[in-house]
């Protein structure tokens, strides 16, 4: 236990480098790019026969929803430093920011470097009880969740922690997702023990 220990704190203070987070923004894009572009929605028509229709048809608004719920999930990853969802966010961090380093110096030239500290706002009890309920009930239907959707959830995952980060609209954005769930954990919280919905 202790070796594993020791092999897990090397992911411990991982920042995100200028190349892991043209991954996580190169992922945001490519999801949103084929969403746009009609992908899984109703083939477009013939030229002149309601094409740009067809298409705006395809551009569902829920088909992005597995991707963004992994980004938020990737966020409130990184929320918790000192749990298993902290560490694997540092690992995954780790391991987009080798990807990324490779794929830089290999194409460019260039080598990254540290963009910025990756954090976020930590979860409160009331946040931490919601992100725990949510890990369980991920647990318990796994089986009955598509591979696409899951592939997709992933990509956002990878994102939502590779994009985490504790400057500029990245850090709003974090602060909203996690001060949401902490917000909304404590109403459900409330809800729940007390009857009341204030």
């Amino acid at each position: 236990m202790t070796a594993l220990a020791a092999g897990l704190t090397q992911y411990s203070a991982t920042s995100v480098t200028s190349a892991g987070f043209a991954l996580g923004l190169a992922l945001l894009a490519t999801e949103h790019w084929r969403w746009f572009k009609g992908g899984g929605g109703a083939p477009a028509g013939p030229p002149g026969r309601g094409g740009p229709a067809s298409a705006g048809a395809a551009r569902d608004p829920k088909a992005l929803i597995p991707y963004w719920s992994g980004f938020v999930f990737g966020v409130l990853m990184v929320a918790c430093p000192a749990g298993l969802l902290g560490t694997f966010a540092n690992a995954l961090r780790w391991g987009g920011n080798g990807a990324g380093g490779w794929v830089m110096s290999t194409m460019t030239g260039q080598h990254a470097t540290t963009l910025a500290q990756a954090g976020a706002p930590g979860l409160d009890q009331y946040g931490a009880t919601l992100v725990t309920a949510f890990v369980l009930v991920l647990f318990w239907q796994r089986k009955k969740i598509a591979k696409t959707i899951k592939g997709t959830w992933k990509k956002g995952l990878l994102s939502g922690v590779l994009l985490c980060i504790t400057t500029g609209t990245a850090a709003v954005l974090a602060q909203t997702i996690v001060g949401g769930a902490n917000d909304l954990g404590s109403f459900l919280f409330s809800t729940v023990t007390t009857g009341s919905l204030v």
